[in-house]
């Protein structure tokens, strides 16, 4: 019998981590990976030290090769304060989350996304119709709360078959933020019992309780005619069978059904807001995409013939979600012992892997700070490792709306960028609040002018 040799892994100690995460956690956390070298360390945060996971190879491991052994920590440390939230289902592991993906996985497949992309860019199209008005008048926009809106308009009507008003959609978001970061104390010290009163709880059962309000009548209502022919995502959870051939239960239900209005919107309306400022502060970057956009779409209505073509804006897609995952941590749990890198994981050790870190290590990407979309250049992409950017995880977790995500952004893009030039109040790129998905630090202002007005 081979003995497998191994090595003790190193620490970042408390004293470079808590300082940092207190002031800049992104900062701090890019730091750590820094000081990692890629190899797989321990960090010091106390009685809690777990292992941070950077290099792709591991990474691999860990997301894909053994994914059976490392599992979502249903008492872990990001995902047991927004349990309360998410419950169990697509976004936790073991039967429910089975069953679940079993369920809801046909609906997010290639060849069903690429099926639906003119009902979304028909309705991407009406919503940003709603522009006309404050383009014309000069009046800033902002644009989260103007993505929020197209995205919530586009989703509530293709996925939700409008059983969820487009006005309560919008207020489901902003309890989403509002949870987003009133579970942070919970995230940082995930040492703290539930039970102990933290920061942010008051504001938690708030938000939680307003989503329930508004979406379990829709919920139980939906029941009756789920077998109807429908194929919205509420309807296809209640006429979904389980693996043993039974219902999920009103409970899963509501699971699911908050986990796939969040999933379905969040990345989307986030992301994008970091593009705006990024093409400001790089005009040559702006007006290759404008010429892709000129060329393949001109003066025609978005639609899913253009997409293929649109390959430039991909890579600008691509770097976006290098620079700011919105899913930027993604805790696993080993089930059993196991060596990654000559280090011996003990069996029940915390596993921290975050694409925030590993996108922006210096051992892996070439100047990362910098915005660079052709870093996505097919030829560079063959030559890179996977797990080198994996902003929607990996293995049998990887996100089933990645597809969606980006058919979605490609055609707000594409649509709101065929008609209007953006210039922004502020233009500089907002910071990274790290909440339990990334937010941009500041809104971001835009005065929005038709495209015929603009110099050529």
């Amino acid at each position: 019998m081979t003995t497998v040799q191994t090595r003790r892994a190193g620490s970042v100690p408390l004293r470079h981590v808590l300082p940092g995460l207190l002031r800049d956690p992104a900062r701090a956390l890019v730091e750590c990976g820094e000081r990692s070298g890629g190899d797989v360390v321990k960090l010091n945060l106390g009685s809690f030290r777990p292992f941070l996971i950077t290099h792709p190879e591991h990474l691999q491991r860990v997301l894909r090769e053994k994914a059976e052994n490392y599992v979502r920590a249903g008492d872990g440390l990001q995902w047991r304060p927004l349990k309360r939230l998410f419950g169990d289902g697509i976004l936790s592991d073991g039967e429910h989350w089975t069953n679940s993906r079993q369920i809801l996985q046909p609906l997010f497949t290639a060849r069903r996304i690429d099926g639906l992309v003119d009902r979304l860019a028909v309705a991407i199209e009406e919503s940003i119709d709603e522009l006309a008005e404050p383009a014309r008048s000069g009046q800033p926009v902002d644009m989260g709360k103007v993505q929020a809106q197209v995205v919530c308009s586009a989703i509530m009507r293709v996925f939700f078959a409008d059983k969820i008003s487009v006005p309560d959609a919008m207020r489901i978001m902003e309890a989403q933020d509002a949870i987003a970061w009133s579970v942070m104390p919970r995230i940082l010290v995930p040492w703290a019992p539930l039970a102990a009163p933290m920061p942010g709880d008051r504001t938690f059962r708030r938000a939680v309780q307003l989503i329930d309000d508004l979406l379990l009548p829709t919920i139980r209502a939906a029941r009756d005619t789920a077998g109807e022919g429908s194929d919205d995502i509420i309807s296809t959870l209640w006429r979904g069978r389980t693996e043993d051939g039974g219902q999920l239960d009103e409970g899963q239900v509501r699971n699911d059904t908050v986990a796939m209005v969040a999933t379905t919107t969040e990345t989307t309306i986030s992301v994008l807001t970091w593009l705006w400022p990024h093409l400001e502060q790089n005009p040559n970057i702006a007006t290759r995409l404008y010429e892709e956009l000129d060329r393949v779409v001109g003066d025609q209505p978005v639609r899913g013939q253009h997409l293929r073509e649109l390959r430039y804006t991909r890579q600008v897609l691509d770097e976006l979600l290098r620079l700011y995952p919105i899913g930027w941590l993604f805790p696993r749990l080993a089930v059993q012992e196991d060596v990654i890198g000559g280090v011996r994981i003990p069996a029940g050790s915390t596993l921290v892997v975050s694409p925030l870190i590993t996108h922006r290590m210096t051992q892996f990407w070439d100047r990362p700070e910098v915005f660079d979309p052709d870093r996505f250049r097919p030829e560079l992409v063959r030559g890179r490792p996977r797990y080198a950017h994996f902003p929607f995880g990996g293995g049998p977790h990887q996100c089933i709306g990645m597809h969606l995500f980006y058919l979605e952004a490609t055609l707000i893009v594409a649509t709101l960028l065929s008609r209007y030039r953006l210039r922004l109040s502020r233009p500089t790129v907002p910071g990274i609040k790290v909440a339990a998905a990334l937010r941009p630090r500041d809104r971001v202002e835009v005065t929005l002018r038709p495209v015929a007005g603009v110099a050529a």
